[in-house]
């Protein structure tokens, strides 16, 4: 048992599922249903943003017309396992939450004049967050049992294109998600140690 197991509030099966054994699936299986699906955004949406600024956006991609939209958008080794999961999350930020301030920051609006000031810190914001958040929604994936496939080989602006051709949205990432599938896992990456990446000053 590591020393993360000892210290962890939540019991080493969950530790393991969501942190220690968790791996980037690359087949899957089984199915996603519309309310584990609403689950995992349920749980995403508690983790800290700047501001409780939320720029996250999720497109779950079901539909056959949808799903081959997508898979022509994304790198031929993403293809495949795309084509079969059981379900796809699109994630993107909002390239307006700025705009939105009453709705997640109410009776404090202060702050949001810089934003107005200065659009590229605006974007950088919500680009930031929203990958902050997809972080958050990895992690909600796990905690309900799934596996999740991240992935950034993909033509973003086509998928804009595709599906937010109003604008408004600017997609980051693609992610599978159910039960992993036959062969689901490479052989494991090493991880850096804590002597590694960790440092106090």
């Amino acid at each position: 048992m590591t020393i993360a197991h000892e210290e962890a509030v939540i019991d080493s099966a969950a530790v393991d599922a969501i942190f220690a054994r968790a791996r980037t699936a690359n087949s899957f299986t089984g199915e996603v249903t519309e309310e584990q699906a609403q689950a995992i955004y349920e749980l995403t949406k508690f983790g800290p943003t700047a501001f409780n600024s939320q720029p996250l956006r999720v497109t779950y991609v079901r539909s056959a017309e949808a799903r081959a939209t997508l898979v022509n958008a994304l790198s031929r080794g993403n293809q495949a396992k795309t084509a079969s999961a059981p379900l796809v999350a699109i994630l993107s930020y909002d390239t307006d939450w700025a705009g939105k301030w009453d709705n997640f920051l109410p009776g404090y609006n202060a702050p949001k004049a810089m934003y107005d000031a200065d659009p590229a810190l605006a974007a950088a914001t919500g680009n930031n967050n929203a990958h902050l958040q997809a972080g958050y929604f990895i992690l909600a994936v796990r905690s309900l049992g799934f596996a999740a496939g991240p992935m950034t080989g993909a033509d973003f602006a086509a998928i804009d294109a595709a599906f937010f051709p109003a604008g408004g949205q600017k997609s980051f990432l693609v992610v599978n998600i159910g039960q992993p599938g036959e062969e689901a896992w490479g052989d494991a990456k090493p991880k850096y140690s804590y002597g590694e990446a960790v440092r106090t000053v």
